[in-house]
């Protein structure tokens, strides 16, 4: 019995194998060696996880390579868009520069070429006939044009834009109060000079102020424009709008350095001419120079006996020189000197004046005009101080016979 079941079963075997290596030469694979399986190590088999470091690695590398790959496609981006906007503005400023060349516009220096267009001021109702000293022309000129190469002339263009609109009311107001009230003359009004008022053409302020000429006339042109036809008047009366460089401290009453009293030109005070440069000034002259000028004998050997009278302003009323005496601005004006408010030091055959202010010292201070505006006040406010109990009328209102020719 027993031999027959194992015979049976290796018979059984035999067969597997036998079928086993058949199969194993149609497939060409190695024979597998059948092992137990009680002779199997179990083996457990875990997943592998990443190290930390090689997760930032990862991590580093994905954000270089976004880096490489989107940024130059972003700057190229933003380059096109730049070259877009850079090119229409080109075409603006092309179109610009055509239009000035066909209105024959001259071309504007580099640094300049950006400005702001050019300020005009405003209307004029009228022209003025000016006499041009220095080729003895007459030149007629718009009366706003005019009061715009006064003010030009008369102020320095760095000053405050008030006290450039209260200097070109001033000197619209003198211009009209003397075409009304003044000398007549058959061939022209005024003149450029000092006699009346310092006036200056639009090519010679170019020539004065090259590169800067555009800013400081546009400047002074909207000082002249915001105030187009105001004029100072008294009892509805334009008036005498005189105007100084500096006083000492104190306007001068007109009766003090001129014939008669006038109820708006009053002295007043002025502490911002402190600040001027041109507050204080001293001048030598010899015995010699002295005695020429005032045409008296004086010997520079001995001291020179003087008496001084002052105003209220602190300025020389009157002055005995040697027994000769002689009014404040009578002597101002026979030495040159700067201002009427003097004192004298005589040092061997010299004389040492010191003078405190420059000029008449009646109506407005510019100096003062500019600490006003300075310290925020409007040009309306810088009228009202110098010149007293006035106020501020258009040309068409006072002047209808002006603006009518």
């Amino acid at each position: 019995m027993y031999n027959k079941k194992y015979k049976r079963k290796n018979t059984t075997v035999h067969k597997k194998m036998k079928q086993l290596k058949q199969k194993n030469r149609i497939s060409n694979q190695p024979i597998q060696k059948i092992v137990p399986f009680s002779n199997r190590k179990l083996v457990h088999y875990k997943p592998q996880r990443s190290s930390p470091w090689k997760q930032i690695v990862i991590t580093v590398f994905m954000v270089m390579m976004f880096f490489i790959l989107a940024v130059p496609t972003v700057v190229v981006q933003m380059t096109k868009t730049e070259n877009q906007i850079s090119a229409g503005s080109e075409i603006v400023a092309n179109d610009e520069e055509k239009e000035n060349e066909e209105d024959g516009a001259e071309e504007l220096p580099k640094e300049t070429a950006s400005s702001s267009e050019a300020v005009e001021v405003g209307a004029s109702p009228f022209n003025v006939s000016v006499m041009r000293v220095s080729n003895e022309e007459v030149e007629n000129v718009p009366v706003e044009q005019y009061v715009a190469g006064v003010v030009s002339s008369e102020m320095p263009a760095e000053f405050e834009m008030e006290a450039l609109k209260a200097q070109a009311i001033a000197a619209r107001t003198f211009t009209v109060n003397f075409l009304l009230n003044g000398e007549k003359n058959d061939s022209y009004d005024l003149t450029d000079s000092t006699q009346h008022q310092v006036y200056k053409s639009e090519q010679e302020l170019q020539e004065q102020w090259g590169a800067e000429y555009h800013e400081k006339m546009n400047k002074i042109n909207q000082a002249v424009k915001e105030t187009e036809g105001q004029i100072i008047t008294y009892n509805s009366a334009p008036i005498t709008a005189s105007f100084f460089s500096t006083s000492n401290g104190y306007t001068e009453n007109s009766e003090d350095y001129w014939e008669g009293e006038v109820a708006y030109l009053r002295s007043v005070e002025s502490p911002w001419d402190q600040e001027s440069p041109e507050f204080s000034q001293q001048t030598t002259l010899t015995v010699a120079e002295v005695s020429e000028a005032l045409e008296i004998p004086l010997q520079d050997d001995k001291a020179i006996p003087m008496e001084i009278n002052h105003t209220d302003s602190g300025r020389v009323a009157e002055i005995t020189v040697a027994g000769t005496a002689f009014t404040g601005p009578e002597f101002r004006d026979k030495l040159g000197l700067r201002s009427s408010d003097f004192t004298i030091e005589q040092s061997d055959s010299h004389l040492i004046f010191t003078t405190q202010g420059y000029g008449h010292g009646v109506g407005m201070s510019q100096y003062g005009a500019n600490g006003m505006a300075a310290e925020g006040k409007n040009y309306e406010e810088i009228i009202h101080h110098y010149y007293t109990d006035v106020e501020i009328s258009q040309i068409g209102e006072i002047a209808p016979t002006l603006v009518s020719n």
